[in-house]
């Protein structure tokens, strides 16, 4: 659940997002653009030590007081998959032919319109982008660890729970729970296929 709210977060706000740095036209764009993508192999654990420092009691945000907890690990996860939705979303829509935005354009359709356009046509790249982002969020350890804190039956997740028992020399159980988080991971990127392809 923390990784799917995460992933549909990061997707509310990447689409537009995406939308605006790819229909419009700015100096840096390339720059931009780089920056996202250099910000694909993010580390999970700068992630979370960046959260931590942001949430922690003595930082800028720490009054609001979600430390160690799942909002805060949604949130985490969140920032950790957004430059990979975003980067690409922007591929999938420089990926659509260049004749829907020009008959698009002949119709009459005003730029919002065009914009819908090019999604539409866009959107089974844009549902592999946010299927590629919900994998990375549920395969995190790290940042699962720093601000969730792994407390049991609260912010413990399936990776956190893998790393724990692991520790422990509990292998039979880290592998058992290695094979639920896989089948889990298979059964939501299945459906969310069968979405994608109706």
């Amino acid at each position: 659940m923390i990784s799917m709210t995460a992933a549909v977060l990061a997707s509310l706000i990447c689409l537009p997002l995406a939308s605006l740095i790819h229909f419009n036209h700015f100096l840096g764009k390339r720059i931009v653009i780089n920056i996202i993508q250099t910000l694909f192999s993010l580390p999970t654990v700068v992630v979370g030590l960046f959260i931590f420092v942001l949430f922690s009691r003595a930082g800028p945000l720490g009054g609001v007081n979600i430390m160690f907890t799942p909002t805060l690990m949604v949130i985490g996860q969140a920032v950790l998959i957004t430059p990979i939705l975003l980067g690409l979303i922007i591929s999938a829509l420089g990926g659509v032919d260049k004749a829907i935005v020009d008959t698009a354009i002949s119709l009459g359709a005003s730029g919002p319109q065009v914009a819908m356009a090019v999604i539409r046509e866009a959107r089974y790249a844009v549902m592999a982008a946010i299927i590629m982002g919900f994998g990375r969020a549920i395969s995190e350890v790290g940042l699962a660890i720093m601000v969730g804190g792994n407390i049991k039956g609260f912010t413990r997740v399936l990776t956190t729970a893998i790393s724990l028992e692991t520790s422990k020399g509990e292998l039979e159980l880290s592998i058992a729970l290695g094979i639920i988080l896989i089948s889990i991971a298979l059964i939501v990127n299945t459906a969310l296929n069968r979405i994608q392809q109706r």
